[in-house]
């Protein structure tokens, strides 16, 4: 991928959105349900697109949130629905759209107060607590009414232009593929009939019937039973934090002033247009924590804390800077706090395993050998922690681009979707146990097992190739050798459940690679880890290709 000259610069007027003309086309444009490009396309992260493109509009998320409706009616679920949003710009007026369908259609809503934006993770916690207080009713709790579920309006880290609007079910996670397909295709049948069959009323009657939650108060208050912040309090560490501009701001600021924290929240700007940020790798406004581009304001300011932290758009990401090792790559980061963890989690049943993504280091590998830990390796989605999470035979899940969720300290369900706010709060436990920042503790584990090399690369793909891809089988690759090791296991099927992965994964004693169409773009992705360096890892790259290509020409 080639890098923006101006990656890692401040933004540039005309990088700027006009928001004003993006949010007139999210009410008037009314998108082609013929065209494929302005469909609903609801896959686990949801629906995704910009209302300048036709593909993230007010019929879309009117559609679709009567989908949800329908889904949730047949299911069963009569509880309240938690809603939230991002600070995107489309966001608000998707919160609107939404909210007009869901109290037409009788849904119990919970909103934040004033327009307040609320994290992923956040909405998570809050349909896993109302799930739980209503089980416990019948031991003589207060009672709870019906099972809840949730929407968050959010496009993650996805540059200012876009929207997004995903739902979790009542287990708090990412909503399966069974689920998203039903609500995907009920969507587009109402787009097809011009929207009959969508029931609504008045915003202004809608903003009324919704019942405003305290989300901040409820999480932040519970944040103890995940993290031990008094260890952060009593140790001292100096914390810098970056929401970069998204839904985090208000809890960094709570969690600051409740738990007497040494935290400084070094941007507090909150701009439809990010004018903020410096621009990503390809010179695009992004808001992803990972990438040393979009966190260039952060890791200028990395020698003056202990660790410094950021949260993308939604907060289900994560990224960590610490002074010695500058922006972690997230593969390292999951690595040294999968060693903490389950060093340091006594409550934490003995048989608790260690969840990744197929497409995640295999240093994650060698630390649950290290500590005796077994690892259940999944296809690429948190969907696939969900089940582990809740009913803790999984302590940790983690995906390679900086997303996490992990057990209570005393070993029960926090989150089941990614929880970024938690990851980076661990970062500075991990520095006030230790007196070692996280960077450190990592390069402790590659004096132990290895020190790995690790790259994404985009090849090109046309729409029939990634067809092949997806559907390729090892015999299929007629590969016996990979950068001079003997291979060891072909994958087409995620080892830890099973599953379908969407592509293959290579492995040898001491290499491996990984091949996925993109889901948005004429590409496929390879990822692929060398533990013999980066010389080795372009070996295993160039090879991987030839492989992928081969098949793919052979259909």
């Amino acid at each position: 991928m080639p890098i923006s000259p101006r990656a890692g610069q401040p933004a540039a007027p005309e990088d700027l959105i006009d928001v004003n003309a993006l949010l007139a086309a999210y009410q008037d444009v009314h998108p082609d349900p013929t065209d494929p490009a302005q469909r609903v396309s609801f896959g686990t992260s949801g629906h995704r697109g910009s209302a300048l493109r036709g593909s993230f509009n007010a019929d879309h998320i009117l559609a679709t949130t009567q989908a949800i409706c329908d889904f949730r009616a047949a299911a069963g679920v009569d509880g309240p629905l938690f809603l939230g949003i991002d600070t995107h710009a489309l966001s608000a007026p998707a919160l609107a759209s939404a909210l007009e369908v869901l109290v037409a259609n009788g849904v119990a809503v919970r909103i934040a107060p004033d327009g307040e934006a609320t994290p992923t993770p956040v909405i998570s916690h809050a349909i896993l607590g109302h799930n739980r207080d209503r089980g416990a009713a019948a031991a003589g709790a207060p009672s709870v009414r019906g099972l809840a579920d949730g929407i968050v309006v959010t496009p993650s880290h996805n540059p200012p232009a876009d929207g997004g609007f995903k739902y979790n079910p009542t287990h708090g996670g990412p909503a399966d593929t069974a689920a998203t397909k039903v609500i995907q295709d009920r969507a587009n049948a109402l787009l097809e009939a011009g929207l009959a069959g969508v029931a609504r009323v008045p915003y202004a009657q809608a903003r009324a019937a919704a019942v405003v939650h305290d989300y901040v108060g409820a999480y932040v208050a519970d944040l103890g039973d995940v993290i031990d912040l008094d260890a952060i309090r009593a140790a001292g560490v100096r914390i810098g934090v970056d929401p970069l501009g998204g839904a985090s701001l208000v809890y960094w600021q709570a969690i600051a002033e409740r738990y007497k924290l040494d935290l400084e929240v070094v941007n507090t700007t909150v701009d439809p247009t990010f004018s903020f940020m410096t621009t990503d790798w390809d010179g695009k406004i992004r808001m992803d924590p990972s990438s040393p581009y979009a966190m260039a304001s952060l890791l200028r300011l990395a020698g003056s804390f202990d660790v410094a932290v950021a949260n993308d758009a939604d907060a289900d990401r994560h990224g960590i800077v610490t002074p010695g090792a500058g922006l972690l790559n997230p593969n390292h980061y999951l690595s040294a706090a999968i060693a903490y963890l389950f060093g340091h989690r006594a409550g934490w049943p003995a048989g608790t395993a260690i969840g990744k993504t197929l497409v995640s280091s295999s240093m994650i590998d060698r630390v649950g050998a290290g500590i005796g830990r077994a690892v259940v390796e999944v296809p690429v989605g948190f969907k696939w922690f969900v089940d582990g999470l809740t009913d803790g035979t999984l302590g940790f899940g983690g995906e390679e681009s900086a997303g996490a969720s992990f057990l209570r300290r005393g070993g029960g369900v926090w989150t089941t979707d990614k929880d970024g706010l938690i990851a980076c709060l661990l970062a500075a436990e991990m520095t006030a146990v230790t007196g070692r920042d996280p960077g450190t503790l990592y390069r402790e584990l590659t004096e132990l097992h290895g020190a790995p090399a690790y790259r994404r690369v985009d090849a090109p793909a046309t729409a029939a190739q990634k067809k092949i891809l997806a559907a390729l089988t090892p015999a299929s690759l007629d590969a016996t050798t990979l950068a001079g090791s003997p291979v060891t296991a072909a994958l087409s099927h995620a080892p830890g459940n099973g599953a379908a992965i969407g592509g293959v994964k290579v492995v040898t004693g001491d290499a491996w690679f990984a091949a996925r169409p993109s889901g948005t773009e004429d590409v496929y992705k390879i990822y692929a880890e060398s533990f013999r360096g980066p010389e080795h890892l372009d070996e295993v790259i160039t090879q991987a290709q030839v492989i992928v290509d081969a098949a793919l020409a052979r259909g």
